[in-house]
């Protein structure tokens, strides 16, 4: 017998009832696993440390989990004769540039030697009782972050009195930029120590090996190195999310994200929120128009006790909602601000050459060159940087 059709009404009834059925909600797409970091890959390292002495060039970053690596490793019996403090000191509470001074951490009873005031590579007395470094910092990818410098001027010291470096390697958060000029060889400094691009897509053990592999240190040294890589699966495009501010006024990771591109304006007389309680996600100076959508007043606080044009109403940009730029670095913010300046002839300081590491960047934005003019001036380095980093990554790209 063939089925008898429903009645109109019925068959409304369940039309209606199938499109007020609601779907099924989307079940959020799995988190990925966080990257293991070096410091945590105990195995692969504590037995190269086991009768050794030891030095730790470390901050508030090195740590496993929650635990500072000096208690970590004491916790385990290796002998910490020494701790190396970078910029902003060991627990990361120094505001930016204050000289750091040797001393005894409280906690463990370990000496503190300064790698940030009168010296900021290690002298043979200060490397007497040790038998290996160990470096354990994490970094952003911008060439200027001080502690590639610290790194840098740690493998030097080690090469030259024969003791051996390790480095705990940690994602960089910045891992897939690589842009911006390179550091040409006449504006070497402590904020550019190396001849790389602004973002230079590096971890920090990748980065000692270009430099050990390159032989960049003083001399053509090279140093005993040991890199512990980060656990399986990293790559450089894997996101990271930092568990502790890297120094005190890179807060968020839309600032850390923005860094590469925003620190330039520290050789500028305009402000990056140094002050307030956004640094680095925004940019204004008293010489911008104050038509411009937003305005802060830096003030002292405990990242920047003396901050730049303090006290002074700042006409720019909130960035916290800004997109990053899609290479991870941009010039255009600059061409910007130095067009609606009202005091151009004082836009610049002496220190934009040793952030910008070239000349040619200040030339080009006073003659007015567009953002595309001045990449193609700096391309044929980058382009070389790009095939030597190659040699040295130990992650794919993604």
């Amino acid at each position: 017998m063939l089925p008898q059709p429903l009645p109109l009404f019925a068959t409304l009834l369940v039309a209606l009832h199938a499109c007020a059925a609601p779907a099924p909600p989307a079940r959020p797409a799995p988190a990925p696993p966080a990257p293991v970091v070096g410091a945590a890959r105990l195995a692969q390292y504590l037995p190269r440390l086991q009768g050794r002495r030891v030095g730790l060039v470390v901050n508030q970053s090195s740590r496993v989990g929650n635990t500072y690596l000096v208690d970590t490793l004491r916790a385990r019996g290796v002998r910490v004769t020494a701790i190396f403090a970078p910029e902003h000191g060991f627990r990361g509470e120094a505001a930016d540039g204050a000289t750091i001074r040797d001393g005894r951490d409280a906690r463990s009873g370990v000496p503190v030697r300064s790698v940030y005031g009168k010296t900021k590579k290690p002298t043979p007395e200060m490397l007497a009782d040790v038998d290996v470094l160990v470096f354990d910092i994490q970094d952003v990818g911008a060439r200027f972050y001080t502690f590639i410098s610290t790194l840098h001027l740690v493998m030097e010291a080690a090469a030259e009195q024969g003791k051996e470096v390790l480095v705990l390697d940690r994602p960089n958060p910045n891992g897939a930029a690589v842009d911006g000029p390179v550091r040409e060889p006449a504006l070497a400094s402590f904020v550019g120590q190396d001849a790389l691009p602004v973002a230079h897509g590096l971890t920090v053990g990748e980065l000692a090996r270009m430099i050990n592999g390159e032989k960049w240190l003083a001399g053509r040294r090279r140093c005993r190195l040991t890199v512990v890589p980060l656990g399986p699966g990293y790559t450089h495009a894997t996101p990271y999310a930092l568990p502790v501010r890297p120094s005190p006024n890179l807060p968020t990771a839309h600032a850390v994200a923005l860094y590469p591109t925003i620190c330039l304006f520290e050789g500028t007389n305009v402000s990056v929120g140094r002050g307030t309680d956004f640094p680095f996600e925004a940019i204004g100076a008293p010489t911008q128009p104050a038509a411009r959508p937003f305005a802060f007043t830096p003030r002292p606080n405990a990242g920047s006790p003396a901050p730049p044009l303090n006290g002074q109403r700042c006409y720019g940009l909130d960035l916290r909602g800004a997109p990053v730029p899609p290479t991870g670095f941009t010039v255009q913010y600059l061409l910007d601000f130095y067009r609606q300046s009202t005091d151009q002839a004082h836009f610049f300081g002496p220190y934009f050459e040793q952030l910008s590491g070239t000349p040619a960047l200040r030339q080009q934005i006073i003659a007015g060159k567009t953002e595309a003019e001045i990449r193609a001036s700096w391309e044929p380095a980058l382009g070389r940087y790009k095939r030597l980093r190659q040699k040295y990554l130990l992650y794919p790209e993604r």
